[in-house]
């Protein structure tokens, strides 16, 4: 089958929850948060949780093992921690989720950030991946990083990558 069929054969709306892994950030006060909902809202896929926790592994763990168990929920964008500093756990915290990497996202992200922000976009360790056929995207905290990787890259694909991890 070819891609274009599949395509055709995947599901047009993903019912999606976002994580905020952010010390300071409040549901105020989110804006990536909410560029992540809004971006995917126009897209026509759906919302169905939206929490904010902190730079902590076990928070992190928690929140995504909580979503992951969540039937309702088949695509998961989280926002912050995917940098180099010491505070940003992440990835390292959701390692032990992924199933099946999916490095073609991490390295068209880092593709598209170079055009827009230039060699800095190496620091960026976005990645995405599937966990009991759930998708997992793992994105910087900053509202231009997220909005260009849900508009560019999740939000037109989205139905097609979740159709795929589950068949």
């Amino acid at each position: 089958m070819k891609a274009d069929e599949n395509k055709d054969q995947a599901p047009k709306s993903v019912r999606f929850a976002v994580i905020t892994i952010s010390d300071t950030k409040t549901d105020l006060d989110d804006n990536s948060g909410k560029a992540i909902a809004g971006l995917m809202e126009q897209k026509g896929h759906l919302c169905m949780r939206k929490v904010i926790v902190k730079d902590d592994a076990a928070e992190i763990q928690q929140a995504l093992r909580e979503i992951i168990e969540d039937q309702r929920v088949q695509a998961i964008v989280m926002s912050g921690g995917t940098g180099i500093s010491k505070r940003d756990i992440t990835l390292d915290a959701v390692a032990r989720f992924e199933e099946r990497p999916l490095p073609g996202f991490g390295e068209l992200f880092r593709a598209l950030s170079y055009r827009e922000i230039g060699s800095a976009a190496m620091m960026s360790r976005a990645c995405a991946f599937v966990s009991e056929g759930k998708v997992v995207f793992c994105l910087p905290g900053s509202e231009k990083a997220v909005t260009l990787a849900v508009s560019q890259l999740i939000a037109p694909e989205l139905g097609h990558i979740v159709w795929e991890a589950n068949r």
